[in-house]
This record gives structure tokens, sequence and C-alpha cells, in this order.
């Protein structure tokens, strides 16, 4: 046994000898971040699947260990730009249970009011891609229509529609603005219209249906085994819920039910997320017409020399932070555990035995985060304010050369009375422009024998001259 295993590579799959290797990946940016697959096929048949990961990384834990809290709250959002507001919940949950400092009431109401309306936000954005993956380009609109409402809201009370850098130790930034809470129960209203058109348009269509029913089945014990958490856990028929198992914030105050379902498969996960954005809007509803008055608490505080781990319930599934403190005002260690990742891990052997246009069913229901498209817009407006300094004169200078031969065969038209046949365009500005661009790229500006400074101040000589002949013109006449 032992000599097969040294003999054999684990990867390679022993079938066939004409099996086709495909990259499927690294995905684009907007995709599901910098992901790659390596796929071994059989035809249309997936034989193994080996997911590639490492090629973005931030330092995030390293940053947070060498900033205090406050310090390193803008840096959360990054984690998961699509559920911003769970980000910076864990972040600041950790220290006050460190500390056991207590959240006022209405700090804690508004909390879970931005949680709730951040989760419906990210399964938006969950759905919309998610549908256009396996065909259905419409959804990829509809979910927009909904999300830009929830950004409206967000931007109102933070004053930052992503990155809102809202939660702090022991309470909010901010109270919520006058008026805001009756838009977000209009916003309430609305929404569940919104979602009832979902329900006719993609939940009861026979080709998503095709594509999802019976397709990813993962079973109690496997989602168990693999630590999986989130939707992709209360779809194989584990009602399993941190807002309900550790009653952090105050969710227990509020009338909600789990989302469950038991058949495991795409189409489980599908109905679970839908109901949870039903089920947010209940809560958020009940957190707005109950919640109470008081005032924020800004406390500042050394972390004690003791460690924990803190979770919360995010769309993606359990988000905790393992924080150890060293009576300090930063961490020693600051752990992150991100749900995507740890869901991703069973994606091999969902893959394998299925069809490869059913890869994309499975990797997007399990809504792997999109980690990178920030950073990937950074490194782009990286590359253009490098490139700013030195297209700037050059668009300058080619903005003056035509400037200049417009303004010459103004004064030209204009010394003598007459249009001439190289007038062409409004006010001559096409032959302008296709004489400078003549004098530009065809033509040598500086001639070997010719004074080079005079030559080059020659233009200007030129429309000095002509517009003193016209003056003179204009006055005499």
């Amino acid at each position: 046994m032992e000599e097969l295993i040294r003999g054999k590579p684990m990867n390679v799959p022993a079938t066939r000898e004409d099996l086709m290797i495909v990259n499927m990946g690294p995905h684009h940016p907007s995709m599901h971040g910098v992901l790659r697959l390596i796929i071994t096929l059989d035809g249309e048949d997936v034989i193994d699947c080996e997911p590639i990961l490492g090629y973005l990384h931030r330092g995030m834990e390293k940053i947070a260990e060498n900033r205090t809290i406050i310090q390193y709250l803008p840096y959360v959002t990054r984690w998961d730009y699509l559920a911003t507001m769970f980000t910076e919940a864990i972040t600041v949950n950790a220290p006050e249970q460190l500390g056991n400092i207590q959240v006022p009431k209405r700090a804690s109401y508004i909390r879970v009011i931005m949680l709730e309306l951040s989760r419906i936000a990210s399964h938006l954005l969950w759905l919309g891609p998610f549908m256009a993956d396996i065909g259905a380009q419409t959804p990829f609109f509809y979910i927009f229509r909904e999300r830009e409402l929830v950004y409206d809201l967000f931007e109102a009370a933070t004053g930052m529609r992503m990155m809102h850098n809202y939660f702090r130790i022991g309470g909010v930034a901010a109270d919520l603005p006058y008026g805001w809470i009756d838009k977000c129960l209009d916003f309430c209203d609305y929404f569940l219209t919104g979602v009832s058109e979902y329900q006719k348009l993609i939940t009861r269509n026979p080709i998503f249906l095709e594509r999802v029913e019976g397709v990813g089945i993962i079973g109690v014990e496997e989602a168990i085994n693999w630590g999986l958490s989130g939707p992709m856990l209360r779809a194989s028929g584990i009602q399993w819920d941190l807002r309900k198992v550790d009653r952090y914030e105050c969710y227990d105050e509020f009338d909600w039910e789990v989302q469950w379902q038991k058949e495991g498969d795409s189409l489980s996960r599908y109905l679970v997320r839908i109901g949870e954005m039903m089920e947010s809007i209940k809560i958020i509803q009940q957190a707005l017409e109950g919640i109470p008055g008081g005032k924020k608490p800004s406390p500042t505080f050394e972390l004690s020399k003791q460690e924990l781990y803190v979770r919360v319930e995010a769309p993606k599934g359990e988000l905790g932070v393992f924080l150890i403190g060293d009576q300090n005002v930063f961490p020693w260690r600051w752990k992150i555990r991100p749900p995507g990742f740890i869901n991703l891990q069973i994606l091999p052997q969902l893959v394998k035995r299925m069809k490869l246009a059913d890869i994309m069913t499975i990797l997007e229901v399990q809504d792997i985060n999109s980690f990178s498209r920030l950073e990937y817009l950074k490194e782009v407006y990286g590359m253009i304010w490098v490139l700013v300094p030195i297209f700037t004169p050059v668009l300058g200078i080619t903005i003056g050369v035509l400037a200049i031969v417009w303004l010459e065969r103004e004064i030209s038209a204009g010394i003598q009375q007459r249009i001439g046949p190289e007038y062409a365009g409004p006010l001559g500005i096409l032959q302008a422009l296709a004489d400078g661009t003549k004098l530009l790229f065809k033509e040598n500006l500086l001639p070997s024998r010719g004074d080079t400074r005079l030559f080059s101040i020659g233009p200007s000589i030129a429309v000095h001259i002509n517009s003193t002949k016209l003056f003179n013109n204009s006055f005499w006449l």
C-alpha cells in the first residue's frame, strides 16, 4: 500500500488516460474573488477539482495587531465589502466581551437594523450574479433596484454607501438622522413586493429548477464534518443560527424563525437565502417600531490579558474572531475565521461526478466572497495615477497646438474677409483639427538648419502679428 501511494500522484484520477485538465480561472475579480479551479474532465464529467487560493493577501490580521480597535475599524470593511456591517460588528464585539462593556439598548437596536439591512444587500448581490451565471440575466438588473435603496439608507445614516466605519465599542458612531426610520419602514414595505417578484420570476421557473434541483447535495453528517455554516449548513436540515444560539445583541427580543431546508441541494440553499431576506424584513420592522431612546458611550480601554473567540451569523455563515489581549491597546493576536473560506473546502467533493456546466451552479450557490474587486480597482487607479503625470503635458501640448492652429485660421479668415476653400466644420474647427494633427504627426516641427528656440515660438509670433492686423483692420473699419 505504501509503494502504491509513493508511485502515484494523489490528484491524478485512474479512470482513463486521455483526460483533459482545464483551468477555470483565476476568476475575474468582479466574480468570486481571485480563485482558480484546476478541473480534470472525462468528456463533460468532472473527475477531480482542485481549488487554488492565495493569489491575493492583505495581511489584515497583522494590521490588526499593530492598531487600536478604533484605528482598525476602517480596514475591516474590506474583509467582505458585500456585508460590511458584520465585519464591523465582530470587530467591536470582541473587545466588548473582553472588557465586559454593556451596549445601550438603543445602540443595540440600531446595530440589529444595520446588520439585517446588510444581510439583505449581501443576499441580493449573491442572487443577481448567481442567476446570470446560470443563464438568467433579468434578475441581475432587478436586484440592483432594491440594493441601491439599502445603500441609500446606509448613506443617510453613516455618510458612506459601502465602507461605513459606523460601529464603535459600546455603541455606534452616530444616532439615526431625522426621518430615517420612516424611510426604512417604507423600504421594508416595498421590498416585500420585490421578493414576490423574485418568487414569480425564479422560484417556479422550470429551467431554473432543472439547473439547481438535486445538484450539489450535502447530507447532514457531511455538513457537520466539513464545518459548514450559514445557509450551506441550514439547507442540509440543521437549524443552527448563531442569532438564536448565542443570543448576541437583542435578537431574542424579536419574533422570527430560522430558515432551513432538508434536501441539501442547490435549490435548498437558494430557498434558505430567499427566506432569510423575508425574515430580515420582519426583524427590521420590529426593531424600528420598538426602538428605545438612549445615548451612546465612547469608551477607550486596554485589552485585558485573556483570550476569547467571538462569532456572529454573517450572510455567508459564521464569521469569527479569536482575540488575545496583553494589557495593551493593541491586540496581541487577532485571528479571523472567514465563512467563505471554510465553506469552499467541500467544493471538490460536490463537483465530482457532476457535469462541467454544474460547477458554476454549485460554486455560485456557495456564495464565495468576492474579496478582490476593491484591490483590483486600487491597482487600476494606481496605474492611472502613474500615467497621469506623463500624459498631462502631452495632452496640454496637443491642445495648445490645436488651439493655436485654429486661432490662426480664424484670424487669417477675418483679415482676408473671406472663408476660403479650407474652412470646414463649425467655426472652421474641423480644418484646424486636421491641420494640427498633420502638424503633430507628419511634419518635422524643428528643422535641422533652423533656430530651434525661434522656431518653437513661431506660432505664437504669427498669432500675435495676425491678431494685431485684425485689430487694426477692425479699428479703421
